[in-house]
C-alpha cells in the first residue's frame, strides 16, 4: 500500500489563502451592512455635514479594504492617487483619455501579476475585484467631467447632459466616491452626481420631484424608507447562499470535459448537463451582487424613483434582474439584465463614443476589463458573433410570430431554450479560463454554435443602422458584456 502524497506546500498555502479572503469578503460586507444602517440613521444629512459623511465613508472604506486585502490594498490607494493627479493637471480635452489608458493599464498589469500569484485559480474575492470596481469609477468620472467641462451641451445625449459634472472634485469627495465602505468590495459603480446628491441628503428628494403627489393624494412629500427593499434582498442573498453550498460544489464546470463523460453520454445530454453547470455557477454572483446591493441600500443609497404603481423602487444600484435572465428570450434581454452597472459602464465609456464597430470594441474593453485569462476573451469573442446572428435572426424572423398567441408562445419558448443554451455555451470559457480545456470543449459540442451564428449572418440580411440611430434605438444593446 501506497501513502496518498499530501498536497505540496504552495497549493496548501494558497487554498488557506483562499479560504481567508472568503471569509473577510463575508464578514466585511455584513459589517458593511450594519455600518450602512447606522450610517443612514446617526449620519443622515440632517444630523452631519457633508464632510462629516465623507470621512466616514472614506475611512471606513479604506479599513474594509486593508482588512479584506492585507498589503494587496496599496494597489487600490495608487492607482486612486495617481488618477487624482490626472484629474487635476491634465488638459480637460484629454482628462478622459489619460485617466483610461493609466486606470486600465494598471489593471491589466495587476491582472498578469495575479496569473503568476493565483496561476488559474479563480478567486472572486482577489484584490482585483475592487481595483476593477475604481477602474470603472475612475474613468466614468473622466469622461462625465469631460462631458461637463471640455463639450458643448448640444454636443451631447439626454444621459450625457444629466451626468455631465461641471467642476473638479475635492479630494475628500474624490476619495470618498471612490473608496466608500458601501461599494469598495463589491461595488457596484455609480455615478458622481448621484453619489454626491446621495451625501448631500438630495439623492431621494430629486427622485421624489419628478412625481405629482398631490394628484396621489398626498399633502407632502413621503419618506421612502429602504428597510423593506434591504430584507428582500437580504433573502435572495440567503437562498443564493444556500445554492451555492449545496449546488455549485455539485455540478463542476470541468465535469463537462470530463474525458468519461464525453465518452458515455450522448451530445443532447451533454447539452442539458452544460446548462445545469451554469445554472450551478450563478448563485456566487447573486449572493455577491445583491449582498452589494443591499448595503448601499441600507444607507440611504439606490432611491430610483415610484413605479407606476406607486411603489417605490430601490433598484438604481442593482446589478441583475434574476426574473428576466432566467425568463430570458433574447441573448440581448439576458445580457441586458446581467451585470447591469458594468454594462452601463461600458456603454459611457466605450459603447457611446467609440467612432466604429462600437459593439465590437465594447466585447474587446469587456474582456481587457476583467482580465488577461484566455477563457474570457473566447468568451466574448464568441458574444459577438452571438449577439450580431441573434439580432439577425430577431430582426428577420420575430414578427412573423407575432400574428396569433400560439405562434408567439411557441416562439417564447424556443428563444428561451435557446438562448440559455447560447449562453451556457458562450460563459463555459470564463469558467474554465484556459484554452486547452476551451478547445476541448467547443471540439466536444462541435463549435456548433459558432457554425450556426456564421451560417445566419451569412444568409440573412443584415439591416445596416448608423452611428445615430443605433444610439437612440440600441442604448440598451451594447449592455453585452458580463461576469463577474
Amino acid at each position: 500500500n501506497r501513502e496518498t502524497p499530501s498536497p505540496s506546500p504552495p497549493r496548501i498555502t494558497t487554498f488557506c489563502f483562499v479560504c481567508l479572503l472568503q471569509i473577510n469578503f463575508v464578514a466585511c460586507q455584513l459589517f458593511a451592512l450594519l455600518a450602512a444602517f447606522w450610517f443612514r440613521i446617526y449620519l443622515s444629512p440632517s444630523h452631519a455635514s457633508s464632510a462629516v459623511r465623507h470621512a466616514f465613508a472614506t475611512l471606513f472604506g479604506i479599513y474594509f479594504a486593508v482588512f479584506c486585502f492585507g498589503w494587496y490594498s496599496i494597489h487600490l490607494f495608487v492607482l486612486v492617487m495617481m488618477n487624482y493627479g490626472i484629474m487635476n493637471m491634465a488638459s480637460i480635452p484629454n482628462i478622459h483619455r489619460y485617466s483610461f489608458v493609466v486606470a486600465m493599464g494598471y489593471l491589466t498589469l495587476c491582472h498578469i501579476s495575479r496569473i503568476y500569484i493565483f496561476h488559474y485559480g479563480i478567486l472572486t474575492t482577489d484584490f482585483s475585484g475592487p481595483l476593477m470596481i475604481i477602474t470603472q469609477k475612475i474613468t466614468t468620472l473622466a469622461c462625465q467631467l469631460h462631458d461637463g467641462i471640455g463639450r458643448q451641451a448640444e454636443e451631447l445625449t439626454a444621459e450625457q447632459n444629466r451626468l455631465a459634472v461641471k467642476s473638479r472634485p475635492s479630494l475628500l469627495e474624490y476619495l470618498s466616491y471612490l473608496l466608500n465602505f458601501m461599494s469598495i468590495i463589491a461595488g457596484p459603480c455609480s455615478n458622481y452626481k448621484d453619489y454626491i446628491a446621495f451625501i448631500e441628503g438630495r439623492h431621494v428628494h430629486m427622485k421624489l420631484l419628478e412625481v405629482n403627489w398631490k394628484q396621489k393624494g398626498y399633502d407632502r412629500l413621503p419618506d421612502p424608507s429602504p428597510t423593506g427593499a434591504v430584507m428582500y434582498k437580504l433573502c435572495i442573498t440567503l437562498v443564493s447562499l444556500i445554492l451555492f453550498l449545496t449546488l455549485t460544489k455539485n455540478f463542476p464546470m470541468a465535469y463537462i470535459i470530463d474525458n468519461e463523460f464525453l465518452d458515455k453520454t450522448p451530445f443532447l445530454t451533454r447539452l442539458g448537463y452544460l446548462y445545469v453547470v451554469t445554472q450551478a455557477a450563478k448563485p456566487k454572483y447573486y449572493f455577491a451582487w445583491t449582498l452589494a446591493d443591499a448595503v448601499n441600500n441600507a444607507a440611504g443609497y439606490g432611491f430610483s424613483g415610484v413605479d407606476e404603481r406607486g411603489t417605490f423602487r430601490w433598484d438604481l444600484l442593482s446589478n441583475l434582474n434574476i426574473w428576466n435572465i432566467e425568463t430570458a428570450t433574447s441573448f440581448k434581454m439576458y445580457i441586458e439584465n446581467w451585470n447591469i452597472q458594468t454594462a452601463a459602464w461600458l456603454k459611457r465609456v466605450c459603447y457611446d463614443r467609440a467612432p466604429w464597430y462600437p459593439t465590437a470594441l465594447t466585447f474587446i474593453l469587456s474582456a481587457l476589463w476583467h482580465g488577461i485569462y484566455p477563457g474570457y476573451y473566447f468568451t466574448f469573442l464568441t458574444g459577438i458573433l452571438i449577439t450580431l446572428a441573434a439580432r439577425a435572426i430577431r430582426n428577420n424572423c420575430r414578427h412573423y410570430f407575432l400574428s396569433s398567441v400560439p405562434l408567439k408562445i411557441t416562439y417564447d419558448i424556443v428563444t428561451w431554450v435557446v438562448t440559455q443554451l447560447a449562453v451556457s455555451y458562450t460563459v463555459a470559457p470564463f469558467v474554465m479560463l484556459a484554452v486547452e480545456p476551451t478547445i476541448k470543449f467547443y471540439k466536444s459540442v462541435y463549435f456548433h454554435m459558432h457554425i450556426l451564428s456564421i451560417l445566419v449572418l451569412l444568409l440573412l440580411p443584415i439591416r445596416p443602422q448608423t452611428h445615430s440611430l443605433r444610439r437612440s434605438q440600441n442604448q440598451a444593446t451594447m449592455n453585452s458584456v458580463k461576469s463577474k
